[in-house]
């Protein structure tokens, strides 16, 4: 009769982990789409819980409050635009393209996401406009480290010729941003027919009509 193999602590701890996070994915499904259709103080604890298919103390297990919550929503989705930004100018790079060709990648990788996330992307701009939140201070963190992914990209054409040295790259990066998330849910809202070929299309041809000049 065999012996069977012990279970090892970093198993454990990988399993702990695994189930911990996908935890905290439902939970933030359920909070994102609560907060879209009833705004953050309307929203319980308790609807939440009951949203995600967890008990009520799952929530505070995970987080210490209701706020705390939608700042680590925050951070998440962010993170996700982000790190979705990022690889498609990365990708771009590895395949020789300039560094206009990588804004256009982004742009498309910014309305895959949105696409994806609409509730989510109402909520992030929504709460951009306001500023007697208690999570303002990690809002404005979060949205510099999406601006600074853009500003990166813009920095490495203007240093290689590619694009004018007279471009501001802060506020370009965050024209860049806000264009494609007002241009999405514009989208989403009101032109729901189009494809979203024919959005990245619209917003390629602004992007090299006014970034590149050409």
């Amino acid at each position: 009769m065999s012996t069977p193999e012990p279970v090892r602590i970093g198993d454990m701890e990988s399993s702990s982990t695994t189930r911990r996070r996908a935890t905290r994915q439902r939970l933030y499904e359920a909070a994102v789409t609560l907060i879209a259709e009833k705004g953050f103080s309307a929203t319980t604890v308790d609807e939440i819980a009951e949203r995600a298919g967890v008990a009520k103390g799952t929530v505070y297990y995970n987080f210490k409050s209701k706020t705390e919550l939608f700042e680590e929503l925050l951070r998440h989705g962010v993170g996700l635009l982000t790190a979705s930004l990022r690889t498609a100018a990365e990708e771009t790079g590895e395949r020789g393209g300039t560094r206009v060709e990588a804004l256009d990648a982004m742009i498309r990788a910014g309305l895959v996401f949105i696409d994806r996330y609409p509730a989510f992307t109402q909520l992030y701009v929504a709460e951009l406009w306001r500023t007697n939140r208690a999570w303002q201070g990690t809002l404005l963190v979060v949205r510099q480290e999406a601006v600074a992914v853009v500003e990166e990209v813009l920095r490495e054409g203007v240093g290689n010729g590619e694009l004018s040295e007279e471009i501001d790259i802060p506020l370009t990066a965050a024209a860049l941003v806000g264009m494609v998330l007002v241009a999405a849910l514009d989208w989403q809202a009101f032109q729901p027919e189009r494809s979203i070929d024919d959005v990245h299309s619209a917003l390629s041809l602004l992007l090299h009509g006014r970034v590149s000049g050409r």
